[in-house]
């Protein structure tokens, strides 16, 4: 596979972008003609730059507006082609993008369009360089795929040719089936973006919503899988137009653009193995069957709070490493460790974050597939120095520098409690709370790197994504997406908080960007585990008592359920699969979560519309706490 992404796709300057470009592993560039034009160098200082990078150039872009117009407005444009074409052999690249005509002025007419592109295909032949139509979703005349490339067919040069651009064709819902009966070899080059599904103007959506394949909901690996039947076996390339990408890091956005291209290619080659250039060369997508265990960095005074915290919570100590200072916790199928050595991550971690969950184990098919499928997509393999006793398990960085450590049900990672740790007895145990499993994570995050790990968790493990919600903070808008197993035995929910008022914001700034803010704990009787958690001294999160004065209104609940949600400051939310309850502890720290959740039926959300009066209570609490210190 031959990768290639536009300079206008990453922010930065020109040596920043190919750079960045070049350090992700692309095999070629597009060089979008603003960003060459703010470059203060020659064009064939340009062309050996990205030569000593590694990279191809692929594609200068775009020439506007030159097919079907009237004279004199036609010989100028084949005056501004012929200056493009000098630019173009200078910068040592062949192709250049011709985007379908937008001026007011265009004539339109197939064959009056077809009959330029054949002069200029005359012209771009005596120089040696090709010519590359696209048909805009917002084009004048043209802005279908089919009507292009009926342009390109008719003008019937060698050095004129189609180029497909997904976002085009997919905004507009044209079938892309059609794009099988095109000749491989008047495919110049595929250019992809997704974007997400909004009903707005296409040239304002196409300039700043579009984004990497798998980070949006258009149909991409449709259209690849159509493009692939043609035998097309030329260059990949990445044009992305994005307010978020513009602002953001080039180092990481390349990495972004890279992985979701070896995903898109993934797919297509399991899929459709007859349509795709060879067989799958990493492990398929990797099933996950939950949350195996969340380990806590802290020092030994935190540690003693927090393990208060989880006493009250039913969580009964049940081992201790065979080596380092290190407690397993254990209820039902749930396992929280405390980790207090002074050195190693753990420790490190301790000291940017405070007391944090630092890292999450995840129950996972194959352990070493997990890591070698994660490292070919860009992830960062994690590995520290292993201790007496200690096994070897494998490991990634994940949000804010986490670690996930995979486990599997091989020897020995199946015995891993067995083996690292010794049992222990709890002197004063708590009652047990009936709290089953951990329901979901929840990872916050600055809203401009949700993409990023939404890429990150769909093109590793066996998930999908839902639809993102809009969570109302009194500070601001936190934007929420959920990434499930079908089987919703790993849930995890990536929080982005746009500025730092909000609570997601405020942890974010507190813990200098933990990994991980919020564990929701699965029971199977909300009420009876409130009640065992008083028995164990438990306070919950107080409510306004308005929001049950509103939900009995609301659902029509009978004042006897109103009356035990609000004694024990339990929400409640309901849709036509389902309920869910919901309790908060007081948040901990600077604003760790703890939930205890029940869904009855088949519901799967998450409890949304609970979540800005569950906020406003937090941010009381906090407050509390802060005059309290005072």
């Amino acid at each position: 596979m031959k990768t290639s992404i536009a300079t206008v796709s990453i922010s930065g300057d020109f040596v920043e972008k190919l750079s960045a470009i070049a350090a992700a592993g692309f095999n070629g560039i597009e060089i979008f003609e603003n960003d060459f034009l703010a470059f203060d160098g020659s064009p064939r200082d340009v062309g050996r730059m990205v030569r000593d990078s590694g990279l191809t150039i692929t594609l200068f872009q775009p020439f506007r507006d030159f097919e079907g117009l009237p004279e004199p407005q036609r010989s100028r444009a084949f005056d501004r082609a012929e200056r493009k074409f000098d630019v173009m052999q200078e910068l040592g690249t062949d192709l250049m993008l011709i985007c379908s005509n937008v001026s007011p002025v265009a004539l339109g007419g197939i064959d009056r369009a077809a009959n330029d592109f054949h002069e200029l295909g005359e012209r771009a032949a005596k120089r040696g360089l090709r010519v590359g139509y696209e048909a805009l979703a917002w084009g004048k005349h043209i802005h279908d795929h089919r009507d292009a490339w009926e342009i390109v067919r008719r003008a019937d040069h060698p050095n004129v040719g189609l180029i497909l651009d997904s976002f085009h064709t997919l905004a507009r819902r044209i079938n892309v089936e059609s794009i099988r009966a095109i000749p491989r070899d008047k495919i110049f080059i595929v250019q992809l973006a997704d974007a997400p599904l909004i009903d707005m103007d296409y040239l304002y959506w196409s300039r700043h919503f579009r984004c990497m394949p798998g980070q949006g909901d258009l149909p991409v690996k449709d259209f690849m899988s159509a493009v692939a039947a043609t035998g097309y076996d030329g260059f990949l390339s990445l044009e992305i137009f994005n307010d978020q990408f513009r602002g953001g890091s080039p180092k990481s956005i390349a990495l972004d653009g890279r992985r979701s291209l070896i995903y898109l290619a993934d797919q297509i080659a399991r899929e459709a193995p007859a349509l795709a250039s060879k067989p799958a060369d990493i492990p398929d997508r990797i099933g996950v069957s939950g949350i195996e265990f969340v380990e806590f960095a802290a020092n030994e005074a935190e540690a003693a709070e927090l393990a208060s915290l989880f006493h009250t919570l039913g969580f009964r100590r049940a081992g201790r490493h065979v080596s380092k200072d290190v407690t397993l916790f254990r209820q039902g199928d749930i396992n929280l460790v405390i980790n207090t050595e002074r050195e190693g991550f753990a420790h490190s971690s301790y000291l940017v974050h405070g007391t944090s969950a630092c890292a999450m184990g995840l129950k996972v098919e194959d352990a070493k597939a997990t890591v070698a499928r994660a490292k070919a997509l860009g992830a960062e393999p994690f590995e520290q120095a292993v201790g007496p006793g200690e096994l070897t398990i494998p490991a990634i960085r994940g949000v804010g520098g986490g670690v996930i450590y995979f486990i599997d049900q091989k020897p020995p990672l199946a015995r891993v409690w067995d083996l690292e740790f010794v049992p222990v007895e709890d002197a004063d145990p708590p009652f047990d709370a009936g709290l089953k499993r951990i329901d979901h994570l929840g990872q916050t995050m600055n809203y401009e790197e949700m993409l990023t790990w939404l890429l990150f968790y769909v093109s590793i493990f066996r998930t999908h994504k839902t639809p993102m919600v809009d969570v109302i903070d009194p500070g601001g808008v936190v934007r929420s997406q959920a990434i499930e197993t079908d089987d919703a035995a790993m849930r995890l929910t990536l929080n982005g908080a746009e500025n730092h008022r909000t609570l997601a914001g405020h942890f974010i700034a507190e813990s200098f960007g933990a990994s991980v803010q919020h564990l929701a704990f699965a029971t199977n009787d909300i009420f009876a585990t409130a009640s065992v958690l008083r028995a164990n001294g438990f306070r919950a999160l107080k409510m306004s008592q308005n929001y049950y004065d509103d939900i009995e209104a609301r659902f029509g609940l009978d004042g006897e359920l109103t009356g035990r949600l609000r004694a024990e400051n339990i929400l409640y939310d309901r849709d036509q699969q389902g309920e869910y309850f919901q309790q908060y502890c007081p948040t901990y720290g600077e604003g760790f979560i703890f939930e205890i959740v029940e869904r009855r039926g088949p519901y799967r959300g998450y409890g949304a519309p609970n979540a800005s009066f569950r906020i406003a209570a937090q941010k009381r609490e906090l407050r509390s706490a802060s005059e309290l210190e005072l």
